[in-house]
This record gives structure tokens, C-alpha cells and sequence, in this order.
């Protein structure tokens, strides 16, 4: 099982998962983060430190956003790994609670 980053995160990126990561399985993109689920151990401390909630165990995924976990392993092979935190984007604030942003993901 691995754990899977959702739509919660698009266009607030904040890093605070990133610190907490012992095998450094995030990868980040423009304005998103996916977890590689090859290289995740699920160890769960991703999930307490995402401010938004955006991260679930793959079995807990709502229905509604399932699409993510196909989404974090294709991405995944497609991005670099993030090993430190960073800023998060610079109005993340706003876009933190706003649904149906698949379509504001950059790749």
C-alpha cells in the first residue's frame, strides 16, 4: 500500500510532508507533489503534516478522488524527487479549500 497526494494540494504545493519523509519519495511539479508509490514505505507522517489534508492511505481515498492515485504514480515517473521543504506557492492560502482544481495542474 502506499499513500497518494489529492487534489487538495494543486496550486498550494506547501512542503511540510517533504520534511517529515524518511525514504524521500515525493516528487514535485509545477505547482503539485506526488508521492512515487515504489518508493513509499508507509510510515504515515506525510499525513499529519499536510496543512490541507490532501494526503489519504490508498485503501482511504475518497471515491471522488481515486483518479490521484493512478495520477501520483504516473507523475511520479515523470518528476524529481523534492528532499527539502520549501515555500509554499505564493497564494496557496487562497486555493487551499477550493474544489475541482484537475484542471489548474500543471505538468
Amino acid at each position: 500500500m502506499t499513500y497518494v497526494v489529492t487534489e487538495r494540494c494543486i496550486r498550494c504545493k506547501y512542503t511540510d510532508c517533504v520534511d517529515v519523509c524518511p525514504v524521500d519519495c515525493f516528487r514535485e511539479g509545477p505547482n503539485f507533489l506526488v508521492i512515487d508509490p515504489d518508493e513509499c514505505i508507509d510510515c504515515t507522517l506525510c499525513v499529519a503534516e499536510c496543512p490541507v489534508e490532501a494526503i489519504y492511505s490508498e485503501d482511504d481515498v475518497p471515491d471522488d478522488q481515486k483518479g490521484y492515485i493512478a495520477l501520483n504514480a504516473e507523475l511520479a515517473k515523470q518528476w524529481k524527487p523534492i528532499v527539502e521543504r520549501k515555500d509554499a506557492l505564493p497564494d496557496a492560502d487562497h486555493w487551499a479549500r477550493i474544489k475541482g482544481k484537475l484542471g489548474e495542474l500543471k505538468r
